[in-house]
């Protein structure tokens, strides 16, 4: 814990100060529980205002009652939910963050992963960004397990480490496909509801249908790879639970935008200092001008890395 703590600190440039230094044991598997929440034909996600932090795409409970009450009433309002447990999450420099009971005996590469995410959050928070948020501490976190795993001796866990990392990668694709049909379903859909009750009736009932449809394929192909995979179970916990929109947006929330970040990092050349300057210099914007700036970005240097 400690070795990995440092190399954050010196190698990946994560302000690490006293984080992670002591121990707590909360006597429970999750620090929080998430609740999160989208229409029922809609991928827009709900959000929640807090203090400091701005609007969050998700609502925190350190209870899982609580969380699983209020997941009940959004569903009783219509709304597609999901309650994702969380092992760790950054208190963005208010407090020092404690190495806790429920992540402490992950494996390695996992543990890695996990703090380098946490402590990105550190580096830079923009509130009322989500998808900005998560996505950039998934990038660096992403970076940052690899190096780790490859500045380590042992040869087994790297090569595990990049089977995984395949696997997720297969994982995410498979759920953006499934996502972008849904998207696609509930746009086409709009203005086809009528003020007539039988005909909105008939209407969601199709398209209940279609969604159902797109989230069995989703189950599918999960199956599918799972057999390439020979069998690895990596998934298995999260497929089990009902597929809605709330709970594909979970993925996407996290992983849509690091494309555009790794695109970043690359015409840095990997230098991890000037890729912070370079994100952190996207702060003042607004959150779509944002968007089209990491995008313009990362086309850059793909364009660059073409020629």
């Amino acid at each position: 814990m400690l070795q990995i703590r440092r190399f954050a600190e010196t190698e990946l440039k994560l302000p690490a100060n006293g984080h992670y230094l002591r121990y707590a044991d909360l006597q429970r598997r999750f620090v929080v529980w998430n609740v999160y929440a989208a229409p029922e034909f809609s991928m827009t996600p709900k959000s929640w205002w807090y203090p400091v932090v701005g609007s969050l795409d998700y609502r925190g409970y350190f209870s899982e009652e609580k969380a699983r009450a209020h997941a009940a009433e959004l569903q009783a309002g219509g709304f597609d939910t999901y309650i994702g447990g969380v092992t760790a999450y950054s208190t963005l420099g208010w407090f020092c963050d404690p190495v806790l009971n429920t992540f402490i005996d992950e494996p390695e590469a996992d543990l890695a992963d996990l703090l380098f995410h946490e402590l990105a959050h550190q580096r830079l928070f923009i509130p009322g960004d989500t998808e900005f948020n998560e996505a950039f501490a998934t990038a660096v976190a992403e970076e940052g397990t690899r190096r780790w795993m490859e500045s380590r001796t042992n040869q087994i866990a790297l090569a595990e480490y990049h089977r995984q990392s395949r696997r997720t990668a297969e994982f995410v694709e498979l759920v953006a496909t499934a996502r972008g049909q849904l998207d696609a379903l509930y746009t086409n859909a709009v203005g086809t509801f009528s003020s007539n009750d039988s005909h909105h009736q008939e209407r969601a009932r199709q398209l209940r249908l279609e969604k159902q449809r797109i989230a069995n394929e989703l189950r599918q192909g999960y199956a599918d790879v799972k057999q390439r995979w020979g069998g690895q179970r990596d998934y298995d916990l999260w497929f089990s639970q009902p597929l809605n929109n709330a709970q594909l947006n979970t993925v996407d929330t996290y992983y849509k935008l690091v494309p555009a970040f790794r695109g970043v990092l690359r015409s840095v050349n990997g230098d991890l200092e000037k890729f912070f300057v370079v994100v952190e210099s996207l702060r003042k914007l607004k959150k779509e001008e944002r968007r089209v700036h990491l995008a313009r970005l990362a086309a850059n240097a793909d364009q660059a890395a073409s020629e």
